[in-house]
């Protein structure tokens, strides 16, 4: 790793943080192009999270990530938010500035959004409809994704029907239909492409609950887990001859922006990086 007195500074801020692979990420990239920074976890309780970013800047810091649980808090943290990051209501990316304001981002709906047209070139967001698995922090930014790209249907279903219509009321989208829990199956009909967003299927979680028999067979099947890789979702849909993308893409081309934005090289998501990111999680 090349490291000098002028190295480019960067990292990712979380609590806990030591279980995030982005290090490893974007520290195959700073050696892969042979750049002169740096990219450092750090620890940061909520309480001192306001305190840590205005410090930042102090310290030669280019920017940084965020991860949980502090991307909704950062908002208000920040001198200015890009509207997508603001629909969104969570910042994961922030970007320090010459004058040292704070600029955030929101790029885990880009990632995933990259990750499917790349991994099934097939699929396009105009093509019909897509129903998407759960409510929370990741369906948010999914379906703002969805939406911006062109879908014109999207069928939310979650465990909670409340949580799912209030999501779609606050995003105030007339392509968003919220489906009742015990009809996730029927919501399948039709589709273009099943998201899971839940965190069913990770290691350590029961798999999702959902019969695959009436998904298309052109359907594209996506689980933004990747821990395992292939989960029972994805692992069923195989069997039924389906299109399939894993989560590590997501995590992968939501870092290029960032990367770009604070080291001056715009990075490529390759096999080799892929490989070198799973071996974090071996």
């Amino acid at each position: 790793m090349k490291l000098s007195g002028q190295a480019k500074l960067a990292g990712v801020i979380g609590y806990p943080v030591a279980h995030s692979l982005s290090p490893r990420l974007h520290g195959y990239w700073l050696e892969y192009y042979g750049i002169d920074g740096a990219y450092i976890p750090m620890t940061v309780k909520p309480q001192d999270l306001a305190e840590c970013l205005r410090i930042l800047p102090k310290l030669g810091f280019r920017g940084c990530n965020l991860t949980v649980p502090h991307k909704e808090a950062a908002v208000a943290l920040m001198d200015e938010v890009e509207e997508h990051a603001r629909r969104i209501g969570a910042v994961n990316t922030v970007i320090i500035e010459q004058d040292g304001r704070l600029f955030g981002r929101n790029t885990d709906g880009l990632g995933f959004l990259e990750n499917i047209l790349v991994n099934a070139p097939a699929w396009l967001p105009p093509s019909g409809p897509v129903t998407v698995i759960g409510a929370g922090g990741a369906a948010r930014a999914i379906l703002v994704a969805l939406m911006d790209a062109g879908v014109p249907e999207i069928r939310l279903v979650n465990r909670t029907a409340e949580k799912a219509e209030k999501l779609s009321q606050e995003l105030g989208a007339d392509v968003i239909r919220v489906w009742p829990w015990q009809k996730r199956s029927e919501a399948l009909e039709d589709i273009t492409l099943l998201v899971n967003s839940t965190t069913l299927g990770m290691n350590g979680q029961p798999p999702l609950d959902l019969s695959l028999d009436r998904l298309p067979h052109k359907a594209v099947v996506n689980d933004i887990v990747y821990a395992p890789l292939k989960t029972p979702l994805l692992a069923a849909a195989v069997a039924r001859g389906h299109t399939v993308v894993d989560g590590l893409g997501m995590l992968l081309y939501q870092a290029v922006p960032g990367f770009f934005a604070w080291f001056g090289q715009e990075p490529e998501v390759t096999d080799r990086l892929r490989q070198r990111v799973l071996e974090g999680l071996q």
